[in-house]
């Protein structure tokens, strides 16, 4: 993967001021917390639009294909178009959670075929800092079976078409592969990885042979990506150096997103597994490990 993954703050402001800005969408999300919206809403950085990652990032969920299994493709298209998605249009992604969220969008824009998809490094938090501008209310998306007449507070619907393949995806023999045969990458916090909590999956633990690698521990104190020389030894000394293959999974595959990010930065190109924990958790027919040890 050799396309940018972040940008700074001083660079997004100056895109927003350029002839060409970028379409900027807010990934407002966290576990367990439903009012993403309406912290949109309360406070943005001006002109993004919200994205709802569970009915816009994600299909139905289901036992087979986890909590957020990738949506279907035509889904997906309609909503980037209804974020004013163009071809060869720049997008810029931030949540308000060190991207942990946001990365979702961004993976699954470059998975799609969008070439020029980066994360706000540091996110809302980086945008705040800098002392700059938000703005509250809704800047709603607009569809045009409910949009009569032009609102200016809307974006322009756009025309991007979406081509699926552009970044690797596994599933779970996938993963239980790169478990065995390379490198497969648990994304969620230690405990959950040891087995000590499950708060939300059928049961604890962890894919046997997966590596614990908490996505938290990819980012500094301000919420900004660690720089690569950092995250490179991160990942190395997990193995990454001379792994066959990398695979990366977390609960539903929404922060397993934001460790794919890490290890472009850092120079891997990994799989992710969609379905992740709350997948493999579901079928009784997989093994799980407890424990800190991979296996």
């Amino acid at each position: 993967m050799s396309a940018r993954v972040t940008t700074t703050v001083a660079e997004l402001r100056e895109l927003l001021d350029s002839g060409r800005p970028p379409v900027l969408l807010d990934v407002r999300w966290s576990l367990g917390d439903p009012h993403g919206r309406d912290h949109y809403e309360a406070a943005h950085i001006p002109g993004a639009v919200f994205v709802d990652l569970d009915r816009e990032l994600a299909g139905p969920p289901s036992p087979e294909g986890g909590r957020h299994p990738l949506p279907d493709l035509a889904d997906l298209q309609a909503a980037a178009r209804s974020w004013g998605l163009t071809e060869g249009r720049p997008v810029v992604v931030y949540d308000d959670l060190g991207n942990t969220a946001a990365a979702r969008a961004w993976w699954l824009l470059r998975w799609a075929g969008v070439p020029e998809v980066t994360l706000l490094d540091g996110a809302l938090g980086a945008w705040r800092a800098a002392g700059l501008p938000l703005e509250s209310g809704s800047r709603a998306t607009r569809h045009a079976a409910n949009a009569p007449k032009p609102d200016p507070d809307m974006p322009e619907p756009g025309g991007v078409v979406l081509r699926p393949g552009g970044l690797p995806v596994t599933d779970a023999d996938g993963a239980a592969q790169l478990a065995a045969t390379g490198l497969l990458l648990d994304a969620r916090a230690g405990e959950r990885y040891r087995g000590e909590q499950e708060p939300v999956d059928p049961r604890a633990g962890h894919i046997p042979g997966a590596v614990s690698a908490p996505t938290g521990e990819n980012l500094a104190a301000d919420g900004t990506f660690l720089p690569p020389e950092e995250l490179r030894k991160r990942f190395e000394d997990r193995g990454a150096g001379d792994a066959a293959g990398i695979g990366v999974y977390c609960g539903s595959g929404v922060t397993a997103a934001h460790q794919i990010a890490a290890l472009a930065i850092a120079g891997f190109d990994a799989s992710l597994f969609p379905g992740s924990w709350s997948a493999w958790s579901a079928d009784p027919a997989r093994p799980a490990a407890t424990g800190s040890l991979p296996s």
